[in-house]
């Protein structure tokens, strides 16, 4: 990696498997070149929001996302005008799991981006079923609203959404695009605007940290807000080890 940075101007941390992402980034951050990190952040929540905290303790741009935020349809459900307030959503897509890693973390987390997408910030308590054929979690957002990720384990597998709304209905079907991504990252290394913020990348990185807790829990309810404070102290210790 230090040899590569002298190369570079901006950096794309490419590794699969989220679990090295932290060491690497301790690495490359002290370059001070803007960094587009693919998914998952990191192998844990703590650790997702340690590399925010360093990347900002080094004046170090970053952004992570899925690719599924910037699909042409996904991006602008909730605008369309034939829902009139948006009431909630539901998201799916294939989902497979990583061993050592919280399970949404691998490839549920592109219907999870795609979830927040639509619903915004805001999202209160997680519960979840997860099953050999479908793995559902629930989110609840304010006034009652309910966010809906179904992860397909098995059978046929799109990516889609469905938005749910006071005046109608609205549902879509749409394939990941990387090449939409690479376009926000081409234009984020321009401006060193990121467009996803760091908060809603930790809420949606807590979501799935807390579905893995109320699996734990028997499918109860698990508070967004407990999980990152949790997390948030946790993260303390990987950055004064």
């Amino acid at each position: 990696i230090p040899k590569l940075l002298e190369k570079v101007d901006v950096v794309l941390l490419e590794s699969v498997d989220g679990r090295i992402h932290l060491e690497e980034a301790r690495e490359i951050f002290k370059s001070g070149k803007p960094v587009f990190i693919d998914k998952p952040v990191a192998g844990t929540l703590p650790e997702v929001i340690a590399i925010f905290e360093q990347a900002r303790q080094h004046d170090v741009k970053i952004f992570s996302s899925s690719s599924t935020r910037f699909g042409t349809k996904i991006s602008t459900l909730n605008q369309d005008a034939a829902l009139g307030d948006l009431m909630g959503a539901t998201t799916w897509g294939p989902c497979s799991y990583q061993s050592g890693t919280p399970d949404l973390f691998f490839y549920a987390i592109h219907g999870v981006e795609a979830l927040f997408t639509i619903m915004g910030t805001g999202c209160e308590t997680v519960s979840r079923v997860k099953g050999p054929v479908h793995d559902q979690v629930t989110g609840t957002w304010s006034e009652g609203r309910l966010g809906v990720y179904r992860g397909i384990v098995r059978g046929k597998a799109d990516f889609g959404a469905t938005a749910y709304g006071s005046e109608g209905v609205v549902h879509v079907t749409e394939s990941p695009s990387y090449e939409k991504l690479c376009r926000q990252i081409g234009l984020f290394f321009r401006t060193g605007v990121p467009p996803v913020s760091e908060a809603e990348t930790l809420e949606i990185f807590a979501f799935m940290e807390a579905a893995d807790e109320s699996v734990r829990q028997g499918g109860k309810p698990i508070a967004v807000a407990e999980v990152l404070a949790k997390a948030r102290a946790e993260a303390v210790k990987l950055l004064n080890p």
